[in-house]
């Protein structure tokens, strides 16, 4: 089989002996060609996004592509044709190379002088919501969703938080399953799982949706946007929104600002949030358009990854040349264990939805230099600097590891360590789950200031504990108190989902009953 290469040569000599017999009909035959690529390129341009928003966020690229062009043709006159080429080629890579890293790095402390500028300074950090308290993981309910799917042409994709009716869920999209289905089927509902409830409540909506996740392109969601609302923009991940029973996705988005001096380069910002129905109507809202809507009064609508990238780029507060030196005052955002979820996490708190960003001292340090947060509706950053010593999000699982001598740690593992505020006492929520993520096995609740471990193994202890009232028989009272159990009895449904745990301590017994007809039982 005849290679690309061999195929163009072909191609070109055929055309050559065209356009001696006829230049007119070899002009003609190009046009058409070339009017039929177009409008290939045109429809399917959202196939072409991902290059061309690259080279439109480049600006260094004409630069480098006008003083490379310069250069060869200059020695093209001085050494020929061949050599002229190569040394265009070579200035062009070398300029855009450097050219790009440079103006990378001026976007980075641009960007975080600029984040640094326009955020407020906390006195405190606001309490979180008991009522809307984040209990499942992102993984776990991964696996709640998917143990609970009864719909054998379809599966769960994405994997976000969306709020219905004041209560906080993880959403999944039903898309198509399978190479036939991926073709013939849209998005068949949304599969919502209640992230305030340790133990699996899992609702399906179910509707086609006209334009959905999952779905080849033409049924797809991104494509129908990309041809429909903004093209040179960046969008974030969608998340399904049910508002009265109707099933939309929403997807925040960034747009590029330009900067020319002293090299030019883009930095981001929030640019609005597209909302498509079930009908596939697209609305392309401003940040205050989406914030008015009826549809996202509840929701999150800043986006997560500009979120992170602007606490991330505040490294930069004392300049480029700082973090590659001295490193004064540099700091990062903290790595933590999230199962395929990262900072920053979005909580509740009393004032509404909003990021919250823990960040170390860049180093070996593990200590808790600020918390940034960030309002989820409007934008808005604050920055928190704590007045006294306290360890970060790392270090809170460590003490969850210490605490909890007897738990297995082959079969377990911490899981996002999310900052809570309780009386104005800073605490790690964290999670911990088996290495499946069938579960929660239990929160811990880890002092930031002091490093004391409490432990709550139900939904009722957690909201308990955020309110600072524990429950009646809690592990805070009588002989259990400050102990950790001996034993965690799950119960488990057959699809292996944890429908239930018990707590059992070094002075009680375990008793099964059968469930005979003259068995006994108490609530």
């Amino acid at each position: 089989m005849p290679s690309l290469d061999e195929l163009l040569v072909v191609l070109r000599d055929r055309l050559r002996r065209l356009y001696e017999r006829d230049p007119r009909a070899a002009v003609g035959l190009v046009a058409v060609v070339a009017a039929v690529g177009l409008a290939l390129a045109w429809y399917f341009r959202p196939w072409l996004h991902s290059a061309v928003y690259g080279i439109y966020t480049t600006p260094i690229l004409p630069l480098a592509a006008v003083l490379g062009l310069g250069l060869g043709l200059l020695a093209r006159r001085r050494l020929g044709t061949f050599v002229g080429g190569r040394v265009g080629l070579a200035v062009f890579f070398a300029l855009l190379v450097t050219g790009s890293s440079v103006a990378g790095l001026l976007a980075g402390e641009d960007l975080g002088k600029a984040t640094m500028e326009q955020a407020g300074t906390a006195e405190e950090l606001r309490e979180t919501d008991p009522a809307k308290p984040r209990v499942v993981t992102k993984a776990v309910a991964s696996r709640y969703a998917s143990n609970t799917l009864n719909f054998p042409q379809y599966r769960i994709a994405g994997g976000d938080i969306t709020v219905r009716n004041g209560t906080p869920y993880w959403s999944y999209a039903l898309a198509p399953d399978g190479a036939f289905n991926y073709y013939t089927k849209r998005q068949h509902g949304t599969v919502l799982v209640d992230m305030t409830r340790q133990n699996a409540d899992v609702d399906t909506v179910v509707g086609d949706l006209e334009k959905g996740v999952g779905p080849v392109f033409y049924n797809n969601y991104r494509f129908a946007t990309l041809k429909r609302a903004n093209y040179l923009v960046e969008y974030d991940d969608p998340f399904m929104v049910v508002h009265e029973g109707d099933q939309y996705i929403a997807v925040p988005y960034t747009k590029p600002e330009f900067h020319w001096l002293p090299l030019p380069y883009t930095t981001p910002e929030w640019g609005g949030v597209v909302l498509i129905d079930g009908q596939g109507t697209i609305e392309d809202l401003s940040p205050a358009e989406a914030r008015a809507h009826p549809v996202l009064q509840e929701q999150k609508l800043y986006p997560f990854e500009l979120t992170r990238e602007r606490v991330a780029a505040t490294k930069y507060r004392k300049g480029i040349v700082n973090t590659f030196t001295a490193h004064e005052d540099e700091i990062e955002v903290a790595p933590v264990p999230g199962e395929g979820n990262d900072q920053p996490f979005l909580v509740f708190t009393e004032a509404g939805p909003e990021y919250v960003v823990a960040v170390e001292p860049y180093g070996e340090a593990q200590g808790l230099k600020e918390v940034w947060t960030v309002d989820a509706r409007t934008g808005e950053y604050e920055i928190y600097t704590p007045t006294e010593s306290l360890f970060g999000a790392r270090k809170a699982t460590d003490y969850v590891r210490q605490a909890a001598r007897t738990t297995d740690w082959n079969r377990f593992r911490p899981s996002e360590p999310i900052p809570v505020v309780i009386d104005g006492e800073l605490y790690w929520e964290v999670r911990v789950v088996p290495s499946d993520s069938s579960g929660i096995a239990y929160t811990a609740f880890v002092n930031a200031r002091t490093t004391d471990v409490h432990e709550v193994g139900t939904t009722a202890e957690v909201r308990a504990f955020l309110e600072g009232t524990p429950v009646e028989g809690s592990p805070d009272e009588g002989e259990t108190a400050g102990r950790t159990p001996t034993i965690v009895v799950e119960r488990v449904a057959p699809n292996g989902t944890v429908i239930e745990t018990l707590e059992i301590y070094g002075n009680e017994t375990v008793r099964v009953v059968s469930g005979t007809t003259n068995a006994t039982a108490s609530d």
